[in-house]
């Protein structure tokens, strides 16, 4: 029989300390006993010049450190899923885990702003963007997408490496993608429906067009053309067949429509592709970045109602106020302004912004404003009382703030850049009522009207859904096979409809219909 040597029997002892570790591995002894047998009878027929008690302690180590790594492995599982249950703690509280490489830590806050300010600088560009002539050169002036698709723009999903591998636990029944809505030739950044019969989806885009679609079939109803820059908002009259939309050639127009609906198709059942929570990404190869045919039978529309032209910069957004007599624009040249409808006339210039809006939107049934700036602040103001028009500053992002929009309550909620959406109380205006935080920057963000449930668009391709009080509900399928391939710019619910309940737009040239489950996604909370 052999004699211990030294070096084994320290490795018997660090494997004794090792037993006594807190965290216990279950481990198979008659399974290593086996394959250690089988080994050494496999020693015993090699030749070799070794001593055979010097074969049989070299094996026995060797089959230590091979039980060791195994024993590392398991445990390595066990945190592994430790860490998965945390951060399923963590986004129920709307929370997100930034984080599962420590050591990259640096690289990624590194990244994030780069990729932050290059979002920025693209997304002014393009809505800036007017009727000069698109030769090459000038594509890429002015943020075509057939030159930057597939490079500058990869760069949105840059850091959504790390927090991606953290799944949640939406089931696919709950959201489900129902249609999707192609025919623009470039980037879409708004979209809207309408509020009367028949009920229409409509899409603003930078390729300086307006479109109407059928939200059953998917088909382009009518196309309005009279804009000579990028179409940046559209919102339809409260009552009346009439759309306004808002473009980078520094005015606003009003033009009316009518439209016949089809007949509706049968809808494919797209939610058996991918799993509700799949990720995987081939947005490389997709067939959105080569050239999209438009919809050539499409009607058009090309002279508008009334044009508004007081602004002399890129107006970037656009509203009805409660009643459809008046609306209100806000624009790149720090200003907001209150026109009459039918007189074209301006009412008021809303002044007080230290940078370029960003975005403006009109309490559903009160007289009330609030417009977005990129100076960190959004301002809500109150023309309830005709003699007296008072603005209230708030203030609590720390980048420019995408959007602000009220909800039937006396709540507004408010994205940005910062990657934060927060909700306020009209009545206490000094501190959020809660926050979310996220990991990119969030765009034009929308809330229903029954259940008000918060969906947020991200610069990083994702749509999120939260509650009010800043519980992440679910976050909207994207893979290789459905779902937004570039930034997503724009939400829109439509609880009302029964197909399609809730709306999504980007860059990737579409727009999405999706049927939210509501009840399932309230209960699953």
């Amino acid at each position: 029989m052999p004699v211990e040597s030294g070096s084994s029997a320290a490795a018997r002892q660090a494997k004794q300390k090792r037993k006594s570790h807190s965290l216990s591995i279950r481990r198979t002894n008659s399974t290593e006993q086996d394959r250690s047998g089988l080994q050494r009878d496999m020693l015993e027929g090699q030749d070799s010049k070794l001593p055979l008690s010097l074969r049989s302690n070299l094996l026995d180590l060797f089959s230590q450190i091979e039980r060791e790594f195994e024993n590392l492995y398991i445990e390595n599982l066990e945190l592994r899923r430790e860490i998965e249950t945390l951060n399923d703690r963590l986004a129920a509280e709307g929370q997100t885990f930034e984080g599962a490489d420590l050591a990259k830590g640096a690289l990624k806050t590194k990244a994030s702003h780069s990729t932050s300010q290059l979002s920025q600088k693209l997304k002014t560009t393009y809505k800036a963007s007017t009727s000069k002539p698109r030769s090459n050169s000038c594509h890429a002036r002015v943020g075509g997408s057939r030159n930057f698709s597939v490079t500058s723009w990869e760069l949105w999903g840059g850091d959504s490496w790390i927090v991606s591998s953290f799944k949640a636990t939406t089931s696919r029944a709950v959201c489900q993608l129902v249609r999707e809505y192609v025919g623009h030739r470039d980037g879409i950044w708004d979209l809207s429906v309408t509020r009367t019969q028949p009920v229409v989806l409509g899409t603003a885009s930078a390729d300086h067009t307006a479109m109407l679609w059928s939200i059953e079939t998917g088909k382009c109803l009518l196309k309005y053309t009279g804009h000579q820059g990028s179409v940046n908002s559209i919102k339809f009259h409260p009552t009346e067949q009439m759309a306004l939309t808002a473009s980078g050639d520094q005015t606003a127009h009003i033009w009316r429509y009518m439209v016949q609906l089809p007949t509706p198709q049968p809808v494919a059942d797209m939610s058996q592709q991918t799993p509700c929570e799949d990720d995987v990404d081939f947005s490389d190869k997709d067939e959105a970045d080569g050239e999209v045919e438009g919809p050539n039978d499409c009607p058009s529309v090309r002279v508008a109602t009334t044009t508004l032209r007081s602004h002399q910069g890129v107006v970037i957004a656009a509203d009805w106020l409660v009643g459809g007599k008046q609306v209100v624009t806000a624009s790149w040249d720090r200003a907001a302004n209150l026109y009459d409808v039918e007189t074209s006339e301006l009412v008021h210039s809303l002044t007080g912004h230290d940078q370029e809006l960003t975005h403006c939107c009109t309490h559903p049934t009160q007289r009330l404003v609030v417009t977005s700036s990129r100076d960190t602040t959004f301002r809500l103001w109150d023309f309830r009382d005709p003699s007296i028009h008072s603005v209230n500053v708030f203030q609590g992002h720390t980048e420019p703030v995408t959007s602000a929009v009220f909800t039937v309550g006396d709540n507004v909620v408010s994205g940005s850049d910062d990657r934060t959406v927060k909700v306020w109380d009209l009545k206490n205006m000094r501190s959020p009522i809660a926050t979310i935080r996220t990991d990119s920057a969030v765009n034009r963000i929308s809330v229903s009207v029954n259940q008000k449930i918060i969906a947020l668009p991200h610069d990083n391709r994702q749509v999120r859904l939260f509650d009010m009080s800043g519980v992440r509900l679910a976050r909207l399928p994207r893979s290789n096979r459905q779902g937004h391939r570039r930034m997503v710019c724009c939400s829109a619910w439509c609880e009302d409809n029964t197909s399609c309940n809730l709306f999504t737009c980007g860059f990737d040239r579409q727009a999405i219909g999706w049927n939210i489950n509501i009840p399932a996604l309230l209960q699953e909370k």
